[in-house]
């Protein structure tokens, strides 16, 4: 870690606001530092980039090294896998989490069964050893689960991964679904679909606070015709505020226990007051 970068800078407040998962290394440099100043005047003092491939979780690693609010994720998302992942590539993505206290997940990993998605049984594959390695490392686990989430959980279960636990990303599920998740002791993300699916809403109704956290699932979106529309990490703001509106609570206790929720399951709290 570069000197004269303080974790325990971030904060020392009571309320702040966490993106739980972003991809901030798919924007070029020239982006970044606009995006995160974009982010702390909304109020995000912490982003957690997740990686999508060894060489998107190797920028994420060294871009956190450069800016006090990132930290970073290791991972390869099921739709980037183009065969089995080999004990190479698990060793690599090891000594990456272990090569900086700012990787503070295995993300992002998971299943996707929507048309066009690589081979099954290579997903299958490369979702165990993933896990394994989230526990061999004992770090927590942040999950993709698209159109696959009964699968999904499955392989949780039969993986121990409430060894470890963590986050089921930018979750858009039923109930049933949610409550699953919490008992193989992993937290509900949520993200910008919060604000505008009823369904959803009401469902989020029904997950306790203490279950919730929060993301912006930031990528760029070259499809929006206007720059300023594309989500960034500014955005959880807004989600914070919604899931405030649903709960009939202020937004300093949204703030507050998703903050708390993902610094109890992650090493991070190490490095907060």
């Amino acid at each position: 870690m570069k000197p004269g970068i303080k974790l325990l800078e971030i904060s020392q407040r009571d309320h702040m606001l966490i993106d739980t998962h972003a991809h901030l290394d798919h924007f070029s440099d020239e982006e970044i530092p606009g995006i995160l100043e974009r982010a702390r005047v909304a109020g995000i003092e912490m982003i957690i980039s997740s990686g999508t491939t060894l060489q998107s979780s190797t920028r994420s690693v060294k871009l956190s090294a450069k800016f006090n609010e990132f930290f970073a994720g290791v991972g390869i998302h099921p739709m980037n896998l183009i065969g089995p992942i080999s004990e190479s590539n698990c060793e690599q993505m090891a000594q990456l989490a272990k090569s900086s206290e700012k990787v503070l997940v295995i993300s992002e990993i998971g299943l996707d069964f929507m048309n066009g998605s690589p081979d099954r049984a290579i997903q299958y594959q490369a979702f165990r050893q993933q896990i394994k390695l989230a526990l061999n490392l004992n770090i927590p686990i942040v999950f993709h689960s698209r159109d696959a989430h009964l699968e999904t959980l499955r392989i949780l279960r039969e993986e121990s991964a409430y060894k470890v636990g963590g986050i089921m990303h930018y979750f858009q599920a039923s109930l049933d679904i949610a409550y699953q998740a919490i008992d193989l002791g992993f937290l509900i993300s949520l993200a910008r679909p919060l604000l505008r699916l009823p369904e959803l809403q009401k469902v989020v109704e029904n997950i306790p606070l203490k279950h919730i956290v929060l993301e912006s699932d930031s990528a760029p979106q070259p499809f929006k015709t206007k720059r300023e529309n594309w989500t960034e990490p500014r955005h959880v703001k807004c989600v914070a505020s919604k899931l405030a509106e649903i709960k009939k609570t202020s937004i300093e206790e949204i703030k507050s226990i998703t903050s708390q929720n993902f610094l109890m399951i992650s090493r991070a709290q190490k490095h907060f007051k």
